[in-house]
């Protein structure tokens, strides 16, 4: 199967490949994550129960309050953080969550990445270029 090529922006740089995790809501930070275990704990997501630690986190965006950059740096500390962030809606909290969290990120792509891309599919984001490869499963 071929592969789809999603062009967008660098919030953070770096080069990393993995299964993709995607839901097509925002996530909350802030009594929406468990830290500690790289989970979705937001029982109204409909993620809820998933583990992102070690995967390419592909979603809305951010909500909640300021607490979500607070969140996803524990994570990255206990290190359950997803591999990497692809995203649609560029907020200042996400854009911090995203650095602090230290993996690569990218928005702002030519197609929504919600649509383009399924939970499992294989995912390359290539930070520094700002660009996101596709191999469905």
């Amino acid at each position: 199967m071929g592969k789809i090529i999603l062009h967008g922006r660098k919030v953070v740089g770096g080069c990393v490949e993995g299964e993709a995790l995607v839901t097509t809501e925002t996530i909350s930070g802030w009594g929406g994550i468990d830290p500690k275990e790289g989970t979705i704990i937001d029982l109204r997501h409909e993620l809820a129960g998933e583990k992102f630690a070690g995967k390419v986190l592909v979603y809305q965006g951010a909500k909640g309050s300021s607490g979500w950059s607070g969140q996803f740096h524990e994570a990255r500390l206990n290190n359950v953080a997803p591999l990497a962030m692809v995203f649609n809606e560029t907020t200042t909290k996400i854009a911090l969550g995203a650095v602090v969290t230290r993996v690569p990120a990218v928005t702002d792509l030519d197609q929504d990445p919600t649509k383009v891309i399924a939970t499992g599919d294989w995912v390359k984001v290539d930070g520094d270029n700002g660009i996101v490869e596709v191999t469905k499963k």
